[in-house]
């Protein structure tokens, strides 16, 4: 499980004194608690691999939105720090699908669907996300679901 896996790897940065990775995997720990107890569970259960990875995600879209923040904002130094944050979380994600995938499962719901209007490409979009599972890039999906539409 990956919040054991977690657990352990504090463990492992505690004895390695790898201070920026104990904290990455400390504030992950504690938004895993977070979720735990948002689901109406006991502070010390455990959330599937499912439930962790979209704790992950959120912590990763916070970095990214962080980093365009401090790069807007002149400083590249606290950027810097939130990309390694970045790059450290990314490790227990996983691989995101191709392009080329996506887009096969694209044009199957499409068929599926039957939509063949712009207007209707919101659902498609939405039929497809589901379908992957948070496997794929949002902006990526949207981008391919506008070719496949307008054509």
């Amino acid at each position: 499980m990956l919040h054991r896996q977690i657990k352990e790897e504090i463990k492992g940065a505690l004895r390695e004194r790898d201070e920026l990775r104990l904290s990455v995997l400390r504030g992950l720990l504690a938004s895993f608690t977070n979720e735990v107890i948002a689901r109406g569970r006991k502070p010390d259960g455990m959330l599937s691999d499912e439930e962790a990875i979209a704790v992950i995600k959120r912590a990763v879209k916070q970095r990214k939105e962080s980093i365009e923040q401090f790069n807007k904002g002149g400083r590249p130094e606290l950027a810097q720090k939130e990309q390694q944050e970045l790059e450290m979380l990314k490790v227990y994600l996983p691989e995101a699908m191709s392009a080329l995938e996506i887009e096969k499962v694209a044009r199957a719901k499409k068929s599926e669907l039957e939509i063949t209007d712009k207007s209707k490409s919101g659902l498609l979009v939405g039929a497809v996300m589901k379908e992957l599972k948070g496997n794929a890039d949002g902006a990526l999906v949207k981008k391919i679901v506008e070719g496949l539409l307008s054509v």
